[in-house]
């Protein structure tokens, strides 16, 4: 089990604005009334803003039904919810703490994948674009690319350690996804914590990472990533392959243990091979 679990609020208003766990957030989020504010109209897949409540709490939530979900050529209908809660289970079996509390409900629109919103930090971004000639201690360049205007710019992201075990678990999940937007930075009285959302287009059988956060390619990992990647290997072998077959096939829970198995042996982060593309765009 993990040493730690995260805490927070997460509330809208409560009689006494309790610091809220991961155990006491995710009955809210399953068993609460849940009802919508608006559209995300930005989202490529029908999103929804809305809140939660249970027994007086409230708590703000993401809900992104089943039927809003658009057919994609790679992935089979109907399955990016599932793979969405499948991510958050996959991070509390390593202890990654990079997916926020995320269960599958009904809802409006029907069943579909309910998750605590995660309010930003306007000053915590971690990716960025820069100019070409930025040299700031602390980032790490990932591609130079250009501007709408033709002009020379760089991708870069932070040289964090909570950025760094996003980036393991995204190998572990192949996430194909990971764009500059889904790194949230979250601030809290104890501090900021690094949240990535959008999992939806993950544990693919076949190589399909896509991401921003390359900044490591070809090191070897650290002691707390192998540590976090034992974690996953005990939690597999304790069951946690049974409950992901609800969202998964059996290709793509076998594919997920190759992953696991081939970081442990190799000790050192992948590099693109070029089979496919490496950034996801629009990257942001």
């Amino acid at each position: 089990m993990c040493a730690h679990a995260r805490t927070g609020s997460g509330a809208l208003h409560t009689d006494d604005a309790p610091v809220l766990d991961d155990a006491a957030v995710e009955p809210i989020l399953s068993r609460g009334s849940l009802e919508l504010d608006g559209r995300i109209v930005s989202a490529s897949n029908a999103s929804f803003l809305g809140h939660v409540t249970l027994d007086g709490v409230t708590l703000r939530c993401i809900y992104k039904p089943i039927a809003g979900e658009r057919p994609l050529w790679d992935f089979p209908p109907g399955t990016l919810a599932g793979r969405e809660r499948a991510a958050r289970l996959v991070s509390e079996a390593g202890c990654w703490d990079v997916v926020p509390q995320t269960v599958l409900r009904d809802g409006r629109f029907g069943p579909g994948m309910c998750q605590r919103w995660v309010d930003t930090t306007p000053s915590g971004a971690l990716v960025d674009v820069v100019d070409v000639e930025y040299d700031e201690p602390g980032w790490l360049a990932v591609l130079q690319a250009e501007d709408q205007h033709g002009q020379p710019v760089l991708l870069v992201h932070a040289d964090d350690d909570r950025l760094r075990a996003m980036a393991v678990f995204d190998v572990v999940v192949n996430n194909a996804d990971r764009k500059g937007g889904h790194v949230l930075v979250e601030s809290r009285p104890g501090g900021e914590l690094v949240w990535g959302c959008d999992h939806g287009v993950s544990f693919h059988e076949d190589s399909k990472l896509r991401t921003v956060l390359w900044g490591w390619a070809g090191q070897p990992l650290r002691d707390t990533d192998r540590a976090a990647l034992q974690r996953l290997r005990a939690a597999l072998t304790a069951g946690l392959d049974e409950r992901l077959s609800e969202w998964l096939d059996d290709a793509e829970i076998t594919a997920l243990s190759r992953r696991l198995e081939s970081l442990c042996r190799t000790g050192q982060m992948p590099v693109p091979d070029g089979s496919w593309p490496a950034i996801p765009w629009p990257p942001f």
